[in-house]
């Protein structure tokens, strides 16, 4: 993800602030170079999880039909994002297999994590 943020935009998100919240359009995903962030949602009984440095979130709405956010994201911390609009995503994708990889398996890690699942055992 730091490769990939040398050719990406960098932002500076203060502690509190609002990175998106549920409902909204979404035309980019984020990746955590530093900081915290809270995951919230409220479907199927609510829920949240806290984001760590290297964790990707919001790539929902650059691959949904509808392409809206399905969570509020807080910054716990002073936090640095990699933002990626959908074009940025593609070419990751494209030309770097890798990035995507890596990006399905921190996703099921944490899906993994949220469901209590022990890693020997498939979703």
């Amino acid at each position: 993800m730091r490769a990939l943020a040398s050719s990406g935009e960098v932002i500076h998100v203060p502690a509190g602030s609002l990175v998106f919240r549920s409902g909204e359009p979404g035309d980019c995903m984020f990746g955590l170079l530093e900081g915290s962030v809270d995951l919230s949602w409220n479907g199927d009984g609510g829920g949240h999880e806290r984001l760590q440095a290297g964790d990707v979130f919001g790539a929902g709405a650059l691959v949904t039909p509808e392409h809206r956010r399905f969570g509020n994201a807080t910054a716990l911390t002073d936090c640095q994002l990699l933002v990626m609009n959908k074009e940025k995503f593609l070419f990751a994708v494209q030309e770097s297999p890798m990035f995507a990889i890596e990006l399905l398996g921190s996703i099921d890690q944490r899906l993994r994590d949220l469901k209590g699942c022990d890693r020997g055992h498939p979703l």
